[in-house]
């Protein structure tokens, strides 16, 4: 594990930290972090939100400072509005998050990785070094400057926005503006994100509730989730494959309420041993402990 050295309070310093931790994940740190906000100075309200989302969406996260108190009600109302929103997006990504950090500890592979560990045979990527993958199904591209303006690339394939659900089709570039409770945080075409059922802390039961989010699954792919447990070993699988129209999901261990969010499909012929009711445009699903097998038949 490292950090980001004494940052200083400027945007600048902020995207000079995340290349410092590219470079150290492509040299076999597993785990890296940076102060929110700078260590050196105070940063500017504007500042200090835009690298809290991004602080938030690393591998572990620190308020830190030299010169003053970190906490967000002292830059404005908005701040803490951000860190409390980021925040909780974290501790409800922790079953994926944990799951990545298994990952370096097993394999090597850092939780922060550049486009080119993922991508390696997209050249478009080799030189990226304003955004990363956080694990190998989230795209974040933090916003470096103060007119929230952000240009990012977005590989192969059709990816959807985690917090607003745009779908982007790439390989393409893409230009936004993002207001400070948002930023590009892509998921990559054929994942399964699992949701934790808790936005206030950070350890608690990941398999208890969990909710599984299909996004963009082609036909005749097969996705593998593993959720851990505190302890690091896995607790629950679920196997999720599609067939034409249709999506079968298998579990093996624990046995805990679970449930199956589909993004993107809203009409929902069938499903095998439960009932679904659509939600915001896509179809929930609510498994009890007893379920351990579903087929989802939509139009």
């Amino acid at each position: 594990m490292h950090w980001g050295g004494d940052s200083t309070a400027t945007f600048e310093s902020m995207a000079e930290s995340l290349r410092g931790g590219l470079s150290l994940g492509l040299s076999g740190f597993g785990f890296w972090s940076h102060d929110i906000g700078g260590f050196e100075q105070t940063a500017s309200a504007d500042v200090y939100k835009r690298w809290a989302a991004f602080g938030l969406l690393s591998s572990h996260s620190r308020l830190h400072g030299s010169s003053s108190y970190r906490v967000p009600w002292n830059y404005d109302e908005e701040a803490v509005s951000v860190l409390s929103k980021f925040t909780k997006l974290k501790c409800s990504l922790m079953p994926y998050l944990f799951r990545a950090a298994i990952q370096a500890h097993e394999q090597g592979t850092p939780m922060l990785r550049a486009m080119l560990l993922e991508f390696p045979h997209d050249p478009a990527c080799d030189y990226l070094d304003l955004q990363y993958m956080l694990g190998d199904s989230l795209l974040v591209a933090p916003v470096f400057n103060h007119d929230g303006i952000v240009s990012y690339y977005v590989p192969e394939g059709r990816w959807t926005n985690l917090l607003n659900r745009n779908v982007i089709e790439g390989p393409r570039w893409v230009r936004e503006t993002h207001d400070f409770l948002s930023l590009p945080l892509l998921v990559r075409p054929n994942s399964v994100i699992p949701i934790g059922n808790r936005t206030d802390r950070p350890d608690y039961d990941f398999s208890d509730g969990i909710t599984l989010r299909v996004y963009q699954l082609e036909d005749g792919k097969n996705v593998k989730v593993e959720i851990p447990s505190l302890d690091g070993k896995i607790e629950t699988t679920f196997d999720i494959r599609r067939e034409g129209k249709a999506i079968h999901i298998q579990r093996q261990g624990s046995s805990k309420a679970w449930n199956v969010n589909l993004i993107g499909i809203e009409l929902v012929e069938s499903i095998e041993n439960v009932e679904n009711e659509t939600i915001n445009g896509s179809t929930l699903i609510k498994a009890d402990h007893e379920t351990n097998e579903l087929k989802i038949q939509y139009a």
